[in-house]
This record gives C-alpha cells, structure tokens and sequence, in this order.
C-alpha cells in the first residue's frame, strides 16, 4: 500500500525549484554539485511546508526532462534526500516526501512558536502583539458580570450575540455607511468568516483572485478550499493596487471570488486610496465578482498624519458586490477570536444557515468581552495603546535592519504591523532555513505569493522593539552571511535572550 496521499507534479516542482535564486557566486564561493543542490531545494521546499509531507514526487526521468538535467543527478539528489530522512521509496509505490524522525511536522501557514522555543528563538514568524492590558483583564471581568443572563441559555447563537451585532452595525453607521444587525455576522476571528465565505462562494475549482503577494494564512485556507488562485500583482511600492492588472483579470478570468486588503495590506503595509477603491469596487460589479474586503488592519494607522479612505463597502451602496470582513484579533489581541462579517441581509441569512455544519457559534464570553469593549470606550484607548506600541516597534526595527543589512530594500509602511523586504538577490527560502539555525524565525517570501513568487523577500513585523529588535537584526545578518557564503554556523547554538 502507497504511503503518500497527495501527489506534485514535475512541471509544478520544476516551478517551485526555480524561484530558488541566489545571487551569483562571489570568488572564492564554492557552488555545490548539481544532484546536492538540486536535494536542498526540494528539502526547503518540503521544511517550508510548500511541498506537502506524504507528497509523492515525480520519477526520476519525469523530473529530469522538466529541470532539462540529466537523470543520473535526479537519481542522486532522491538518494540524498533519502539518507536524510527527507524522502522514502518502494518499489512499485514511487517516493514520496518525508521529515526524519524527531521533527515537526512542518506547517503550510504562519503560526507561533510555542512558548517553550521563545527563550532561544525570536519569532518574527506571527505578526501578532501581546495583549493591550489593563485592556484585556476589564474587558473578561465586564463580560463575567454580563454573562449569566446568558447562562440559562442554550447558548448557540449562529449569526452572533444580538447585543454585539447591533454594536457592530452601529460603529459602520458612525463611519458613515448605514448598516442594519441584519447584516452582521459574528464569527471565530477573521478566519473564520472568509473561511465561510469561501465555502458559499467558491466551490472547489472556482477562481478566487488575490492580491500578490497576500496573507500567507488566507491563501493557505483558498487552497485546501481546493480554489484556483489567481494573482493579481500589487502597484510598485506602497501606492495600492493596479487597477489595469485587476480590470484584466476580472474581466478575462472571470474570478467568483476577489480577495483583497485594502487597509494596510499584508504583507506589504500599502494602503488603497479612494479611487483606487471606487474602481474596484466598480470593476468586480461589472465582472459579477463577489468581492472580500479584509479590513482587519484598518484601524492600525501608525502615523498621525494619515488620512483613512472611506471603507470599501461605502463605494457598494447597494450591497451586492461588497463582503466586508473585521476582526478585534489584529487591533486588539489575536487571542481574542472574534471576527465579524457585513453583507447584504441575504447573505449573511445564508452564511448562518450553512454554519450548522461548521462550528454552529463562536463563543459568548468572548463575545460579551468586544461588546464590552466597544460599549465603554476601552476599544478605542487599548487600539490606540496597540499604535503607539506598534509605531515604536516598526521605527527601532527599520533602524535596526537598515543598520544591519544595508543592501536589503524596503518602503516603510505607514500603518499595519509588517515590513516587506527586499533581500539583495538572497533566497528568502534559505534566509528562512538559516535563520532557525540562528535562533530567529522569519517567514520566507513565497509563503505570500502563488507558485514560488517572491524567493527575493521576507517579511518581518512589528512585534519586537528595542533590544530584541537589535538581535533579530544581528541573527537575521548572520543568516545572511550563511547564505551568501554557503557556509555554516559552526556548531554554535543560538544564545538565549531574554527581553
């Protein structure tokens, strides 16, 4: 009996291999044999988790006419790949991908180190900060006093506590878009809701477009979804979308679904202006695309002089076009999973009812805490603690990297919580593999794109300042130097820092 259970195909992993660019060998620098490099790339593929665990991979004759080198260097790389625990074979049955025994499982999204690895490795991995107390702790105490009302209940409330959904309705309404609690859903975090919003929408084998690069986590979800992803490149530097490229590709692929982030976009922290939004809106309408406005971010302007557009959904006036999707996980704690969807009356009824086979509700007291929050005014002092932390993070971490590696690029954003970063001709791939050697996590380039898109960039966030964001720039050198020379870190392990 096989042992693998999915399979890549050689045209594909011929793709994926590709993006793996380094800069060119300087003097002195020794470029492994072909068979050994061709071994490291389908193993970072694999520790990245772009190439699933148990994933069978193409005989050796398919790959070599794909990769246009010889099979005896295909033959050699699986046999490496073999002995180090990364590949298993029998005969009859094909190979198929593997992890030697003691590691984890590798994962196909972003999330946290557990808090055990934290005295050793710094994690720029979760674009997440710890919560804003005394925030937090008053708003679990004001739902406790809330909460047994709602104890002598079932419970189970699938579109969301009414008290909530009217609270949410009414913050749109004061942003000026007129909003019922007929439209709101509660969900279990933003996830949650473009996951069942994926679900309605885009059956398996639909188009859904995307911004590239996007959320790595978002595109991982479309994926397993079993959607057909189609990228749409972001303008150059912070400036937004390109409306010609979306204005194509809505018209030319017909999407079902588009998926953007206007406010803040992750990763690259752009900011979509007002008419870039009004044509877009106005593009997916014509196309017939239901289009996913993620403003999860929106609230996190770190600079004062910003002006925030109006959201996507005010240039919808109808309804029919836009999905409005929120969170409190960004700008107030990720451990706090409530998230939130605007549509039309119509199909928020159809959300709710497909949630009966999902998880039927998201939980009360979580609910009571954001209700508490948005209802007394803590909402807005513990966002606005979220920017000043933030502001300080993103400014000692630039200063930091410029420091550091002055031939990496970057445009600093002016709100959101991540950096996007340009690697000087470095594989963010191997960066990301060199980095867990030296004890500081960072999440490669081609996690945010489709198809091994973005090898040449990383993405750091605003999550660690002052000291810590001095070492993560002094590791993230020292990965650098490995990867630029194909050397290794002797042996040492990385040191334990402590905050």
């Amino acid at each position: 009996m096989a042992q693998w259970t999915s399979a890549v195909g050689a045209a594909q992993l011929a793709r994926l291999l590709g993006s793996q660019q380094d800069r060119p060998a300087g003097p002195g620098t020794r470029r492994p044999p072909a068979y050994r490099a061709l071994a490291d790339g389908i193993r970072l593929l694999v520790l990245e988790g772009r190439v699933p665990v148990a994933a069978r991979l193409p005989a050796e004759r398919e790959l070599a006419l794909a990769l246009s080198v010889s099979r005896t260097t295909v033959a050699a790389a699986y046999e490496a790949l073999r002995g180090e625990g990364f590949l298993e074979s029998r005969r009859g049955a094909g190979s198929w991908t593997a992890v030697p025994a003691g590691n984890p499982v590798p994962a196909r999204g972003l999330e946290p180190l557990p808090p055990e690895a934290l005295g050793s490795m710094i994690d720029l991995g979760c674009a997440a900060l710890p919560a804003p107390e005394p925030w937090l702790t008053r708003a679990v105490q004001g739902a406790l006093e809330e909460l047994p009302p709602y104890a002598h209940t079932h419970g189970d409330y699938p579109a969301g506590l009414p008290a909530l959904r009217a609270m949410i309705a009414d913050r749109y309404t004061q942003r000026g878009i007129a909003t019922m609690p007929e439209q709101i859903m509660v969900t279990t975090g933003a996830m949650g809701a473009i996951d069942a919003i994926c679900h309605l929408f885009g059956g398996r084998g639909e188009r859904i477009a995307v911004e590239s690069p996007s959320y790595a986590n978002i595109l991982q979800l479309m994926r397993e979804a079993g959607a057909r992803l189609v990228p749409v490149a972001m303008a150059e530097g912070l400036t937004g979308w390109d409306l010609d490229r979306w204005r194509q590709v809505l018209r030319e692929a017909a999407p079902r679904i588009a998926y953007v982030v206007a406010d803040f976009h992750n990763p690259t922290g752009a900011l979509a202006d007002e008419d870039q939004r009004r044509r877009l809106v106005d593009a997916a309408r014509s196309a017939g695309t239901v289009l996913v406005a993620d403003e999860t971010m929106s609230e996190l302007w770190l600079d004062e002089d910003v002006e925030m557009p109006r959201p996507v959904c005010g240039f919808d006036p109808a309804g029919s076009t836009v999905i409005t999707v929120g969170s409190a996980s960004k700008a107030f704690w990720a451990g706090m999973r409530i998230g939130w969807v605007r549509a039309a009356p119509d199909v928020i009824r159809s959300l709710v009812a497909a949630r009966a086979y999902a998880d039927l509700g998201t939980p009360v007291l979580e609910q009571l805490a954001v209700n508490w929050l948005f209802g007394t005014g803590g909402w807005e002092e513990a966002v606005e603690l979220r920017r000043t932390q933030a502001r300080h993070n993103r400014d000692e971490l630039v200063s930091a990297v410029r420091r550091e590696l002055p031939g990496w690029e970057f445009d600093v954003p002016r709100g959101g919580l991540t950096l996007w970063v340009r690697t000087g001709g470095l594989s963010g791939s191997r960066l990301a593999e060199a980095g867990e050697r030296v004890g500081v996590r960072v999440p490669s380039g081609p996690r945010f794109g489709v198809d091994g898109a973005f090898e040449g960039y990383v993405r750091l966030p605003f999550t660690v300042g002052g000291a810590v964001a001095e070492e993560a720039a002094a590791r993230l050198a020292a990965a650098a130097r490995i990867v630029e020379t194909g050397g290794t870190t002797g042996g040492e392990a990385p040191r334990t820092f402590v905050a």
